[in-house]
């Protein structure tokens, strides 16, 4: 059996899942546009520069739904899949998972982006382990705008991979290959922990990091 890892946002999406669900709060009113913008945009050149706050960055995205039923943060994040995500879900992503799932592989999503926003989104995908970030919550289903345990970012995708290997009962040797497809340079430590790293859809840092290192390159939204 092999082991294939997938990246979400920029990956198998075409768009950063976090980023359009704040904008899609803006839309709804829940967020004040203005504020949230530039916050918003601040934070998403962080990421890109691979200096982000994960922990600053959650607790400003659950803000404003802190304030909110966790029945009413639902029943927002339905129309959020149905009117932002399954719309500019791309054949050639779908494809990509259903023949890694055909070759029988272990598949999961490994995220920065937190469970709640992504769930849904790898069940759309077809892909039954999800490793996202955890929102610490209330036992009343609150969040509370902070991160349960490690979050899956950085160096800590590796953290959380071997847990959920431990979990599965296995161990990274187990597998005779292991591939994850990622775009971005924040993804690096993972890409160079598994054999077959892939760059897909590739930020300008990651491409060359690519390139250099003879790394397979696609791009699934050409």
């Amino acid at each position: 059996m092999n082991l294939t890892l997938f990246d979400l946002d920029h990956t198998l999406l075409p768009f950063d899942s976090d980023y359009e669900w704040g904008a899609f709060l803006v839309r709804l009113g829940v967020q004040d546009e203005l504020i949230f913008a530039k916050k918003n945009a601040e934070f998403y050149e962080h990421y890109k520069a691979g200096t982000l706050d994960i922990h600053a960055y959650v607790n400003f995205l659950t803000a404003a739904l802190r304030q909110h039923p966790r029945a009413e943060i639902e029943d927002w994040h339905s129309r959020y899949m149905r009117e932002v995500v399954t719309p500019q879900i791309h054949p050639s992503a779908l494809q990509l998972v259903a023949q890694h799932r055909a070759d029988g592989d272990l598949c999961a999503i490994v995220t920065a982006t937190n469970s709640f926003v992504v769930g849904p989104i790898a069940q759309r995908f077809g892909i039954e382990h999800l490793i996202a970030t955890e929102l610490e919550q209330t036992p009343n289903g609150q969040f509370t705008g902070r991160i349960a345990g490690t979050p899956s970012f950085r160096e800590g995708k590796i953290v959380r991979v071997e847990q959920w290997l431990q979990a599965q009962g296995c161990r990274w040797q187990d597998f005779a290959r292991s591939t994850f497809y990622s775009d971005s340079i924040n993804d690096l430590p993972l890409l160079e922990k598994v054999s077959d790293p892939v760059a897909t859809n590739a930020d300008t840092r990651l491409l060359k990091h690519a390139q250099k290192n003879n790394w397979r390159v696609i791009s699934l939204f050409d």
